[in-house]
């Protein structure tokens, strides 16, 4: 189970609305959905919490690139809605230059006859995991609420049982996000 909320910036503070990311597939998508709730050109911010696992923090600015915090990469990277967080950039890899065409050319991840391997489970000859391995913990932008009162340490210390709470807290919304739940 999700909880997701947009928290839009207003002339009057902060308005909270819990929102469905049925229709969510992509980073894009999500700021979109973003920028449709936004008063003019001031920030809003998608906060995502899953099962108390880890939660997510977007900030959409007008056309600016969103920015994003993940509390839990490896336990985000379990869930479709954490997916769409985990861009290539934010995880500081090299996008997936195959074409999608190349992806159908091998549907059972051998070539040539060889042996099908675990893709998830390989390692290195060194012996440390392959280049794939999410970390467990902190990814993204953990400064990107240091405006609102809410400093790197403050977010990076934060449970994800009570995260969306702290961070409502500090932007004077409480209230309203616990409306919305």
């Amino acid at each position: 189970m999700y909880f997701a909320a947009l928290l839009a910036r207003t002339e009057d503070g902060w308005e909270a609305s819990d929102t469905e990311l049925d229709e969510v597939e992509t980073l894009a998508d999500l700021a979109d959905l973003a920028r449709e709730a936004a008063e003019d050109d001031e920030p809003v911010l998608v906060c995502i919490e899953q099962e108390g696992a880890w939660f997510g923090v977007v900030r959409v600015e007008g056309e600016e690139d969103p920015r994003i915090f993940v509390s839990d990469a490896a336990a985000a990277a379990r869930s479709s809605y954490g997916e769409i967080l985990l861009t290539d950039e934010l995880l500081g890899r090299e996008p997936d230059e195959r074409e999608d065409l190349d992806l159908l050319v091998d549907l059972d991840g051998t070539e040539d006859g060889e042996p099908e391997q675990a893709l998830d489970d390989e390692e290195d000859e060194d012996g440390t995991a392959g280049a794939d391995t999410l970390p467990a913990g902190p990814v993204g932008d953990a400064g990107l609420l240091a405006d609102f009162g809410l400093d790197e340490k403050v977010l990076l210390s934060l449970t994800s049982e009570d995260a969306l709470s702290e961070i409502a807290d500090a932007l004077g919304c409480t209230d309203m996000l616990e409306a919305v739940r």
